[in-house]
């Protein structure tokens, strides 16, 4: 009989239920459910709606039972940062508020003053970047501290959806380095710097791995759908998840492209040294304690926002069509200023960039979409740059995974730009990675290599060149 796990995985503009199964050496993927998942604005914040977002998740389960197919295990990852607080009677004390809320302006400035920057980097080795948990944590005690007094539990939001299906709360690895309260050494919460900011270190969870079992649903939920299933926690960070499905890695940089691009390689310890910190990269936890060097540059957002603000005429693809229309030169914007976090009107705003930087700004849709697909690419370069300058060597190749593979403009910029022959693939990255460690868990796979083969067994890749190789450009 077959066996089935189920991965959730949910971004930051949708989620995906997706089971996974193993046959012949090939791991075989079905979509059960698909929804949307946006900010709303709520209690004055910008939040996710986490209520939606579990009767979702129960939707898609309940639909595995329609089909007559009982999953043995399920796990959650979501996007990083974002938490929620609970009392003592295990109620919500907080909404969802999201990275993208503007509470944590100026907050991380003074963060930096009390925990000299420096330092903080060579504790936790994580990105500065103003939404990181740590800031939204002290900006909760700076605005509203009788919030943070009655807390008694810290979960991030795919903690928190775990805890609603198990009843047990804990803070997974991979997305716990997420918040800069890690320390990277020890990989334990740091107390120092917990207790510095005035952080009540009891709030915080026990560390759990990936590939840990919480155990079985709750007896009301296996009522509710008709069945039970164990609990097994994924890199519930989607990257961390997403990098377990790179199908080769060695000489290899690895692009995860969604809303966000990461960019960056695996290592078996942190790096924290200066230049990282300059270079302002990250070392957040992988499954089996590597390390996710990279950087987190603005990503498909950008797409999603114009497509927003052309009131949803174009289709993603589209878009990109139109932009591969585009003849000639095109304005570069910097993706990662904070203007492009949340703006009102991003078409605007990528305007008055231009402008300012004494360029043409883009018109037509076209245009638009091709500015921010070029300016990406530059973007990479850099970072491919930055890593080699780092690491003082060359990587031969970038592995573009997530669903921005599918961006064939896209990718033949990237290979165009870096001068690096770019695989594309697999699209369904995090939902894979999600599935490969509950299989090793429940001992279906040996582990992270075998994992990787099956995956280069499974799922297409494809190859883009830069057209001064061998092969001209295009798709090979």
């Amino acid at each position: 009989m077959k066996k089935y796990s189920l991965a959730v995985d949910i971004g930051a503009s949708s989620g995906r239920l997706v089971l996974g199964s193993l046959e012949k050496g090939r791991l075989e993927l079905q979509e059960i459910h698909r929804f949307s998942n946006e900010i709303i604005e709520k209690n004055g914040h910008f939040c996710w709606n986490i209520e939606a977002l579990f009767e979702e998740v129960k939707t898609g389960i309940k639909k595995c039972g329609s089909l007559g197919i009982v999953p043995s295990s399920i796990g959650i990852d979501t996007w990083a940062v974002d938490f929620v607080l609970l009392d003592e009677r295990d109620q919500l004390l907080t909404d969802a508020v999201a990275y993208r809320d503007p509470r944590t302006d100026g907050i991380m400035e003074e963060v930096t003053g009390i925990f000299m920057k420096e330092r903080l980097y060579l504790e936790t080795g994580i990105q500065f970047q103003k939404f990181n948990t740590i800031y939204q944590l002290y900006a909760l005690k700076k605005q509203q501290p009788e919030i943070l007094e009655k807390a008694k539990s810290f979960l991030m939001i795919p903690d928190y959806l775990h805890f609603l299906l198990t009843g047990k709360k804990t803070n997974e690895y991979t997305n716990a380095t997420s918040t800069q309260l890690i320390n990277a050494f020890t990989r334990k919460w740091d107390k120092d710097i917990i207790q510095t900011l005035g952080f009540d270190i009891h709030m915080f969870q026990e560390i759990e791995a990936p590939k840990a079992v919480l155990g079985p649903i709750k007896e009301e939920l296996a009522r509710e759908f008709g069945f039970g299933m164990d609990v097994i926690l994924p890199a519930t960070h989607d990257t961390g998840s997403a990098v377990l499905a790179v199908p080769q890695v060695e000489d290899t940089i690895y692009i995860s492209s969604g809303t966000w691009s990461l960019i960056g390689v695996e290592n078996y310890f942190p790096i924290c040294v200066t230049k990282a910190l300059d270079y302002n990269f990250t070392n957040e936890g992988g499954m089996d304690y590597q390390f996710r060097f990279l950087k987190n540059i603005m990503g498909l957002w950008m797409i999603q926002e114009i497509r927003r603000n052309y009131e949803n005429r174009y289709s993603f693809a589209e878009l990109a069509e139109l932009a591969e229309a585009v003849t000639g030169m095109v304005p570069v914007v910097n993706v990662d200023a904070p203007r492009f976090l949340k703006p009102d009107d991003m078409v605007a705003e990528i305007q008055a960039y231009c402008l300012e930087t004494g360029q043409k700004a883009p018109e037509s849709p076209g245009e638009v979409a091709k500015c921010i697909f070029v300016s990406l690419a530059d973007s990479y370069q850099r970072a491919v740059f930055e890593i080699e300058d780092i690491f003082e060597k060359e990587f031969k190749s970038i592995s573009v995974i997530g669903g921005g593979s599918k961006n064939e403009l896209l990718n033949q910029l990237i290979a165009e730009t870096t001068k690096k022959e770019v695989y594309a693939g697999p699209t369904e990255a995090s939902a894979i990675g999600n599935l490969v460690a509950q299989l090793i868990a429940l001992n279906e796979i040996a582990g992270i290599k075998e994992a990787r083969h099956i995956v280069r067994q499974s799922f297409e890749v494809k190859k883009y060149r830069h057209s001064i190789s061998e092969k001209q450009g295009g798709i090979v």
